[in-house]
């Protein structure tokens, strides 16, 4: 029997990659009833019909609640009888949010709000909400919201002992929607330009599926308030794009560099090193427990921490580094990708 047995799991933003990725592991296991919370009618038609003609025998236990995290009263109305919140709902978009902050700040930092105080008030039990490295050192408007949102996440978590509030933070995840991989795909079959921004640059890379285990593993170890990062490897842009070219067949003299986009780094952050000062090694996860000093502001200056001086920041520049075909391999182990190479032959 499992902790999920006969339980209620809202997602928002469920027709996503993330909301895809859990239904697949969740469907099949004791758990009651899957909520899936977004704002696009069209995609939660198209997902009842695609899981009603894969998981006949447990296609009912998804149900669909169109709303919108912009709007409390929206978040409140399908939150009676929820046991377990994630929280996925996201502008992610780099280049986009730049355009139009306030959008982004809307869904990623109101909603976030709304999404808690409503499950605070329905006594939910536990929310992971999840981030993203361009949360640390965020200079993108996505990053600077997605850190607002982890603040948010912590300060509402002070305000309860019945709901667990937990984020998780991760870096780029292969092959969900809006990501590069599938571009290049298209780019190779069409024989066209491989484009990419800057082959220096680094990223952490990690399946749809460890995301997944991420938040589990946030949702059974996380304390009130906690920060939860996996140690994920990274690559080079560049070798990405030879890791697919190697797969799909592409010309590695295609690849075309264009630049780097609006807002971009050059290497991303999973822990600041403010944050590693005070981070617990788990293993597999780094912990970064809640600040919960109070506002006596004597104390910053007071209580000092010397510790913090020496400790770098964990990012994808100082992680382990994969090689080309460590990177192929990777890859290739992605259930999209098996997809996407059975329609080459």
């Amino acid at each position: 029997m499992s902790i999920f047995k006969d339980r209620i799991l809202m997602i928002t933003g469920g027709t996503g990659s993330f909301g895809n990725a859990v239904l697949k592991r969740f469907l099949h296991t004791d758990i009651g009833e899957i909520r899936i919370f977004s704002r696009d009618e069209k995609k939660q038609d198209d997902m009842r019909h695609e899981y009603q003609a894969k998981y006949p025998d447990v296609a009912h236990k998804i149900k669909f609640y169109i709303g919108d995290v912009r709007s409390l009263e929206s978040c409140r109305s399908a939150m009676p009888g929820v046991d377990f919140i994630f929280h996925a709902a996201a502008l992610k978009q780099v280049p986009s949010c730049e355009f139009f902050p306030m959008e982004a700040v809307r869904t990623n930092v109101i909603g976030t709000d709304n999404v808690l105080t409503a499950a605070i008030e329905a006594k939910v039990k536990c929310v992971i909400c999840l981030s993203t490295d361009k949360a640390a050192y965020p200079i993108n408007a996505m990053g600077i919201t997605k850190a607002i949102e982890e603040k948010v996440a912590v300060a509402k978590s002070r305000q309860t002992n019945t709901t667990k509030i937990c984020c998780t933070r991760y870096g780029n995840v292969m092959c969900s929607r809006g990501s590069v991989i599938p571009l290049w795909i298209d780019q190779i079959r069409n024989r066209q330009p491989i484009t990419l921004t800057e082959p220096s640059m680094t990223r952490f890379i990690m399946s749809l599926d460890e995301a997944v285990d991420l938040v589990l593993f946030a949702f059974e170890h996380g304390r009130n308030g906690d920060i939860l990062v996996q140690k994920a490897p990274a690559c080079t842009i560049q070798t990405q794009a030879e890791a697919v070219c190697g797969l799909f067949g592409g010309r590695v003299e295609d690849i075309k560099v264009i630049g780097i986009r609006h807002g971009e780094k050059l290497y991303e952050t999973l822990l600041t090193k403010e944050e590693c000062a005070k981070a617990e090694d788990l293993g597999d996860f780094f912990r970064v427990p809640a600040d919960n000093r109070d506002l006596n502001y004597d104390k910053y200056f007071i209580e000092g921490d010397t510790k913090r001086v020496s400790i770098e920041e964990f990012n994808s520049n100082n992680t382990r580094r994969l090689g080309l075909e460590e990177t192929k391999a990777k890859i290739a182990s992605l259930a999209y990708i098996q997809d996407e190479l059975k329609k080459q032959h």
